[in-house]
């Protein structure tokens, strides 16, 4: 071998296994910090995940800012706010801003759980709406009435789209009584109507 090819050898290993270690323990620090970081500050967290995505994220439907005419016929009706999706966004920021969010999406998951065909899908939707909304010291325990939560318990057994219609008309007439009057005298509501 010529002192040339001797040469080209060695700095290809040195390329080697420069390239190999930097990637491995670049790689290795980089994901170390995306995960401090992600850990310190959840609301960044979507830039900072390594994109492996398995399938093309829907895009989030741009939502359509209704006109103060349409705004105004929200009056009418709970359902008429929860049937849209622009007033439902709305109405959940203003339970957010008076910390009964979980009332909302209790409502949005049974809505999704009525629409599941599948039974393998409503058993996993169905359990996991009791762990969160229904189960007592779940983490999102809404507040329902002791019959309520009996007659969800036993309708859990024998699982069909009904399974938590008591509970969600209560958790409905609970949010038409008690927060819908005062969304509607929210800030958030009279901007849409000017």
């Amino acid at each position: 071998a010529s002192p040339s090819q001797g040469r080209q050898t060695q700095t290809d290993k040195q390329t080697h296994s420069l390239t190999h270690s930097h990637l491995g323990g670049n790689l290795a620090k980089e994901i170390k910090t995306k995960l401090g970081t992600l850990l310190q500050k959840p609301e960044n967290a979507i830039d900072l995940i390594i994109p492996y995505p398995e399938k093309p994220e829907k895009k989030p439907e741009k939502l359509q800012k209704p006109t103060p005419e349409e705004a105004s016929q929200w009056r009418e009706s709970l359902d008429r706010v929860l049937n849209n999706s622009y007033g439902l966004a709305t109405f959940r920021g203003f339970l957010r801003s008076e910390f009964s969010e979980e009332n909302i999406e209790f409502w949005a998951a049974c809505e999704d759980y009525k629409k599941t065909k599948s039974p393998l899908k409503m058993a996993t939707k169905a359990k996991k709406i009791y762990e969160d909304f229904i189960q007592t010291g779940g983490p999102k325990e809404v507040n329902i009435d002791h019959f309520t939560k009996d007659v969800t318990l036993r309708n859990l057994v024998d699982l069909s789209p009904t399974t938590f219609d008591l509970a969600q008309s209560r958790i409905y007439t609970l949010m038409e009584k008690d927060s819908f009057g005062r969304f509607l005298r929210s800030e958030q509501y009279q901007e849409l109507i000017k």
